[in-house]
């Protein structure tokens, strides 16, 4: 089901005009046992010990992907995982890559009042500043938990020193997501950059494209068709976004969660690194701050929230 289509000549004309755009790598850094769909079953107290830690492994091997194909990436990192491991943080800035907060407890930002928002996220830049030695100015939310109910989020990160943010995915979701909110990066009142997740509009609907489980879910070709559809539609960078875990067929199964979580989490975990192969092969791929001039301001905002229909694409549902 993975394997590449024939190429015709205008195809092949197609794919190479895709690979000249630039497109945003990024990779949520954390383990296993922060997600949130295994949130009912696993506490905190349990990360790294009931649950052994596997994170510093998962994204050593995404560093050597990512040297192996030539290509910088953002990692968000959670604050949690660069206490546990100092040095995996230290070996990503050390290679080059943008090093950017997830915050610091893996709490969803919608479910923190504003005092606790600001402490987490404080924490966490606080702390890979130090392990880096250079500033964080980007951040994103876990389960893309900014919305309409925490706005004052921009505020707080504003505040904080942050330039940028990639916390809202404007789709239907049971977990997240404001389908109604802008699809491209804009700039906030608050003074922050957010750049959305992407997706295609089909039907009046916002179909999710940007990667994790649906990433995994979706056949290769099919993925591939919707990130060019995206780019030829747009004109837009298009982002991805995936977790060290998803390339970690062998960490442990976690009983007791329910039949939709499970299916969420574990789904072709064992074809996860190879559909990363083709797809560093197959577009260009730089940090989010390279892509979208992020530490500067002379684009922001010239990003509108439409695009040309021009082919039928099809809508596969909802999953992490």
């Amino acid at each position: 089901m993975d394997n590449p289509h024939s190429s015709s000549p205008s195809a092949t004309t197609q794919a190479r005009h895709h690979r000249t755009m630039i497109n945003a790598m990024t990779i949520d850094v954390e383990d296993y046992f922060h997600v949130s769909a295994l949130s009912s079953v696993i506490t905190k107290k349990d990360w790294g010990t009931t649950y052994p830690l596997r994170v510093e492994k998962s994204t050593q091997r995404i560093l050597q992907l990512l040297d192996d194909y030539d290509t910088k990436a953002t990692f968000f990192v959670l604050g949690w995982v660069a206490d546990a491991c100092p040095q995996l943080v230290k070996d990503i800035a050390q290679a080059g890559h943008e090093v950017a907060s997830h915050g610091y407890a893996h709490q969803r930002a919608n479910q923190q009042t504003q005092t606790v928002f600001r402490d987490d996220v404080a924490k966490s830049k606080a702390l890979l500043e130090s392990l880096t030695g250079q500033p964080v100015y980007g951040y994103r939310a876990p389960s893309f938990s900014i919305d309409e109910s925490n706005p004052w989020a921009f505020e707080t990160l504003a505040e904080l020193g942050f330039l940028y943010s990639s916390s809202t995915y404007p789709v239907k979701h049971d977990l997240y997501g404001v389908p109604d909110w802008p699809r491209f990066k804009y700039r906030r009142p608050e003074g922050i950059t957010e750049v959305p997740i992407p997706t295609l509009t089909q039907w009046g609907r916002n179909i999710p494209i940007g990667g994790g489980g649906y990433f995994r879910f979706y056949p290769y070709a099919l993925s591939r068709y919707l990130i060019r559809t995206y780019l030829q539609r747009t004109g837009q960078p298009y982002s991805f976004y995936f977790h060290p875990w998803e390339i970690d067929p062998e960490q442990p199964t976690v009983s007791g969660i329910s039949r939709k979580s499970q299916f969420r989490h574990y789904l072709n975990l064992s074809r996860m690194e190879q559909r990363l192969k083709r797809l560093l092969q197959d577009f260009n791929w730089h940090s989010m701050n390279h892509v979208y001039q992020l530490y500067g301001y002379d684009n922001d905002g010239k990003s509108n929230n439409t695009e040309i229909i021009q082919t039928a694409t099809p809508s596969l549902g909802s999953i992490r």
